[in-house]
């Protein structure tokens, strides 16, 4: 826990991993009171039993050119900018602050429409993962992913509520901030006290929204979206975290469902400790299956036995943890620093041959600069897709921290649990002992996110208590058995959880997710979505041949 709050943000981004990929309008959030103790999930809008929410049911959204001088986004100070085209249209909707007062206050939620290109049958809504992940920009990132999908729908996407140019919430510096010298970071009292003044800075800096973040709000805020667009039906396409706000749609409005995709299960039942121990699994199997495809291939640097190449790698990474390299300017090259990498290259087989290569160089020379190379440039990538939190002129004024802080803020206001500061502190040895076992290379990075919600209000137990056995027509779950960031059990639990509505696909692949790696996933996502030609329970796709 040396380097505990310095990797507060990282880490929590490992934990659901980013969407499944790697300008849009200026929003804002009206002031309100204190929210209540519970989110509503009354799926009627205007019953007499309910609040009255027609207004925002029955609001007109007004699309125009999606900002950044009309033409869409720069990143960076590469002028990656969408075309100039007028079937590419940014606009917002208002949806409630607090469901079951709405006059507390309001949010804006930015959204983006590619219109069909064919004969419209509705909106296609897409969820990119994180949760943090911004939809505007990495829909503006990937349109030609949904070019097909575009022949059929109007492909739309959205930053939810507290993300991107969604009255973006943030924690300003201090969730990223080295300990002071002379703490005691390896003190678990330490630890949880620096938690809680993060904590106090996240209310600070994202202002009236933050206790109304959460995947049972963002569902709510979707079924608005879905009246607005003028579609009788939601048709929904979701990637990793996504899938978790596509199960609670099903729940909260299921006779509202129409063609919806899960893709990259999410749980929706194991409290956060859990979850981050089983993503720690999934991306020691994800490494297990990159070294035995490297030990597989001739000129493999770890060798041709992969037990024993799976020992090397936990011994280097232990080893450079306790003597780093160090460069001329003083800057220090960790074993933990390798474990960022090969968490980001594990995502997508892809990426494979060059950490090949980049490990190959740091072995055999001592030099590291490959996979400093590679990890820049894979975090580039992440930046720059669908649920990467692109930032262009459109979204100067969103804060450079607003993906992790929203991450955090959306898996604590959907967890239940929260254990004091004495049971964390009598429980944190023997967790970590149980993560190490789990992954002595990923265990140890993967143990802050049981501390992130420390000092935050209890979440909603809506979802793992209340979204089961769905009576919506049937919906297709994608799991893919080689996914470091959502293992395949989850999609097993998930499936048999919400009940005979989820059918499931298995996908024998590796990478997060399946539709951007797959030719077969994808072959069958887009005909149900378009086609309704939906796969049979259990059908599976086999692995892409290599080229």
């Amino acid at each position: 826990m040396r380097r505990a709050v310095a990797l507060a943000g990282v880490t929590a981004l490992a934990v659901m991993g980013t969407g499944a990929w790697l300008p849009g309008v200026s929003a804002a959030v009206s002031p309100s009171s204190e929210p209540s103790s519970e989110p509503s999930s009354e799926p009627s809008p205007s019953s007499p039993s309910s609040p009255d929410l027609s207004r925002y049911y029955s609001q007109k959204i007004k699309w125009g050119a999606c900002e950044g001088d009309g033409a869409g986004l720069v990143s960076g100070s590469d002028a990656t900018a969408v075309p100039k085209d007028k079937n590419i249209r940014c606009g917002k909707i208002t949806v409630p602050l607090d469901y079951a007062k709405p006059g507390r206050g309001k949010v804006e939620v930015a959204m983006v429409r590619i219109k069909s290109s064919g004969k419209p049958r509705g909106s296609l809504l897409l969820n990119f993962g994180g949760p943090g992940g911004a939809g505007v920009s990495g829909l503006l990132a990937a349109q030609k992913e949904f070019e097909y999908l575009g022949k059929g729908y109007d492909v739309v996407s959205f930053d939810p509520r507290g993300v991107g140019e969604s009255s973006p919430v943030s924690c300003g510096d201090a969730g990223t901030q080295e300990p002071e010298a002379g703490g005691d970071s390896d003190d678990p009292a330490a630890v949880l006290d620096e938690m809680r003044k993060i904590n106090e800075e996240c209310k600070k800096k994202s202002g009236p929204v933050l206790p109304y973040v959460g995947t049972v709000n963002v569902s709510r805020d979707m079924d608005v979206m879905r009246q607005v667009l003028g579609d009788k039906k939601l048709n929904y396409l979701g990637f990793s975290y996504g899938t978790r706000l596509g199960a609670v749609y099903t729940a909260q409005f299921p006779k509202n469902v129409g063609r919806m995709v899960l893709d990259g299960v999410d749980t929706l039942t194991e409290d956060v400790a859990e979850q981050a121990l089983v993503s720690a699994e999934g991306r020691q199997t994800a490494l297990d299956n990159f070294v035995t495809w490297c030990t597989h291939n001739a000129g493999c640097v770890l060798g041709t036995d992969s037990r024993a190449a799976r020992d090397s790698m936990a011994e280097l990474i232990k080893g450079l943890d306790s003597y780093p390299l160090q460069s001329s300017d003083g800057a220090e090259f960790t074993g933990q620093d390798v474990v960022d990498v090969l968490g980001q290259a594990l995502y997508s087989r892809q990426s494979w041959p060059a950490l090949s290569q980049a490990l190959g160089a740091l072995l055999a020379d001592g030099d590291p600069r490959a996979l400093l190379r590679m990890g820049g440039s894979l975090a580039q990538q992440a930046q720059q897709a669908p649920g990467g939190g692109v930032r262009g002129r459109a979204a100067e004024d969103v804060p450079a921290d607003n993906m992790a802080a929203a991450l955090m803020a959306v898996n604590c206001a959907d967890d239940p649990d929260r254990p004091d500061a004495d049971s964390i502190e009598k429980e944190v040895g023997k967790l970590q002992e149980e993560f190490e076992s789990t992954s002595a290379i990923f265990g140890r990075s993967m143990l802050m996110p049981v501390l992130f919600c420390f000092g935050r209000p209890a979440g909603t137990d809506y979802i793992r208590d209340d979204v089961r056995d769905v009576k919506s027509p049937d919906f297709l779950l994608v799991g893919t058995r080689g996914d470091p960031a959502t293992p395949y059990r989850w999609t097993e639990e998930t499936a048999e959880r919400l009940g005979s509505a989820a059918v499931v696909l298995d996908n024998k692949g590796d990478g997060h997710t399946g539709y951007a790696g797959s030719k077969c996933v994808r072959d069958k996502v887009d005909g149900f979505l378009l086609y309704g030609e939906m796969p049979k329970d259990g059908s599976s796709c086999g692995v892409d041949e290599e080229e």
